[in-house]
């Protein structure tokens, strides 16, 4: 059995912490978007002017007025609402970590959970960056109020697909002057360039490392054209920066339908994570399974977490192979797969609990 079913009072705890923080969230982006900056009045030829400064930047909102008056009362009145929710529900966020970690909820690693919360709140996350890799898991298990067994979770490292579809123009300067090293290094110092090479990366930057032997790969689809390789393949321009390794099938990935869910990490305290559709993910795995090239270790996981997403995604997510349409990303021969990890006659990973006392 590779995962048994939550007990109702961890799904409640789930739930309510997940709720919490989804409102956080939110609160958090109005925050940053729609009370950004400062408002101020100027005296300027005789007349007052209202100015709204966001970052460097400081324009007009015109000559004082009833409605610049109203404009400005409402700015700072919905600053300060919108400042007390968010400590309140900071302070909501705090007296559940600990509750959650004892409940054992916690289960994404902490530096995982910190990254993708540092890179949701730079608006990243689920545009230029998907989660790839075993870490999906933790998006699955969260959404289907399971727990998966730990072998097929355990990981070292945090794999993010780069889309250079996304317009990576329109990546914020913020980002384009620290790059995505940069942030990560903001929450780990330690963490630094694996320079010395890979036979998937030309330039063997596309890895950090940090004191604890923790990494973050950037990895992209491998392109392949008259053309060659000529798509974006890191954040900034830096010289010290992350480049995304192209990979022989993430170009399926990348198009595939996304999934969302939030994961408790470690230390209790909730983390967004968006990656690929479960059974994308167990197909490809299957794939990677059957890869004679590949590390038989790694294969004999493959095939493990390929067998779990596709129950998990039929008999908790209640998604079906048969939906084409979700699944054209990949080629004919990868969707056959789906009657070697999954028999809709028959669960095999499913049961919701084990009658057996853990002796």
């Amino acid at each position: 059995m590779s995962y048994v079913e939550l007990r109702a009072e961890l799904q409640r705890q789930l739930i309510d912490t997940v709720e919490v923080f989804e409102a956080w969230r939110e609160a958090n982006i109005e925050k940053s978007r729609r009370y950004a900056g400062s408002m101020r009045w100027v005296k300027r030829g005789g007349h007052r002017y209202l100015l709204r400064k966001v970052g460097n930047r400081e324009h007009s909102l015109g000559l004082q007025s009833p409605r610049t008056e109203e404009a400005c009362e409402a700015f700072l009145r919905g600053r300060k609402q919108n400042k007390d929710k968010l400590a309140g529900l900071a302070a909501r966020l705090d007296e559940m970590a600990p509750i959650n970690k004892a409940m054992g909820l916690g289960r994404l690693p902490r530096i995982a959970a910190r990254i993708l919360r540092e890179i949701d709140r730079r608006d990243l996350l689920g545009h230029q960056l998907f989660v790839v890799g075993t870490n999906a898991l933790f998006a699955y298990e969260a959404r289907s109020g399971i727990r998966i067994k730990s072998e097929l979770l355990s990981t070292e490292d945090v794999d993010l697909m780069l889309d250079a579809r996304q317009r990576l123009s329109l990546v914020g300067r913020e980002v384009k002057e620290v790059g995505l090293l940069g942030i990560i290094r903001k929450l780990d110092t330690s963490f630094d360039l694996r320079r010395r090479g890979d036979y998937r990366a030309v330039n063997g930057d596309y890895r950090a490392v940090n004191r604890d032997g923790y990494h973050v790969d950037l990895i992209r689809p491998e392109v392949r054209g008259v053309f060659g390789d000529e798509t974006g393949d890191s954040l900034s321009e830096l010289d010290e920066e992350l480049h995304g390794s192209p990979i022989e099938g993430l170009n399926w990935l990348v198009n595939a339908p996304r999934f969302e869910a939030v994961a408790i990490a470690d230390d209790g305290y909730p983390a967004p994570i968006v990656c690929i559709d479960p059974r994308v993910f167990a197909l490809h795995k299957a794939w990677m399974s059957a890869r004679l090239d590949r590390d038989p270790r790694k294969r004999k996981r493959d095939r493990e977490q390929a067998v779990t997403c596709a129950d998990i995604a039929v008999t908790r997510l209640g998604l079906s192979f048969e939906d084409v349409s979700s699944l054209s990303v990949l080629p004919a021969e990868i969707r056959a797969m789906r009657n070697t990890i999954f028999s809709p006659n028959k669960s095999r990973t499913g049961d919701s609990a084990n009658d057996m006392p853990n002796w």
